[in-house]
């Protein structure tokens, strides 16, 4: 296990408290205050627990804090500065890319991801980067052209 205690959340350095076995939602939310971290199902299955660990879209229901230790953690809220939007946020805005708002952490971080990536960017990349995503609204038609707008603003591989 790494010894290193802290973590960056959002760009703010922050300590690592308590059990390493923790799940990484509960140190987010409960002691980092971090509320753009959504509790669903805690067993991996819906998506919205979803952050970028070191770039990677992880569900952080399952993974252990001590994971994090060292490593970049971004959520919903750290992907702009206060009152803007990304640009991946602001095309799922445009689009109704969301109804209720609960899955929209993990449908943007993983189209954040898929954007910032070097792979395919088509219809068939979109479905899988998103598919560990669950939106109870039954949303995936303007979630799917929200990513469409989103990657086709973001063409030159970067966001």
């Amino acid at each position: 296990m790494n010894e290193d205690r802290t973590t960056r959340v959002n760009g703010v350095e922050l300590p690592l408290t308590g059990d390493p076995g923790t799940p990484l939602v509960d140190v987010l939310r409960d002691e980092m205050s971090v509320r753009s971290v959504h509790v669903g199902c805690r067993n991996g299955d819906c998506g919205a627990c979803t952050v970028l660990l070191d770039g990677e879209p992880v569900k952080s229901c399952l993974v252990p804090c001590h994971r994090a230790a060292g490593k970049d953690v971004v959520t919903l809220a750290g992907l702009a500065p206060a009152g803007s939007l990304h640009p991946v946020a602001r095309a799922f805005w445009e689009t109704n890319g969301f109804q209720c708002g609960f899955c929209l952490p993990g449908m943007v971080l993983c189209t954040v991801a898929l954007a910032e990536g070097d792979g395919s960017r088509d219809e068939v990349a979109i479905r899988e980067a998103l598919a560990g995503n669950l939106c109870r609204c039954t949303g995936y038609q303007n979630v799917l052209v929200a990513a469409e707008r989103a990657l086709a603003e973001t063409s030159d591989g970067g966001v």
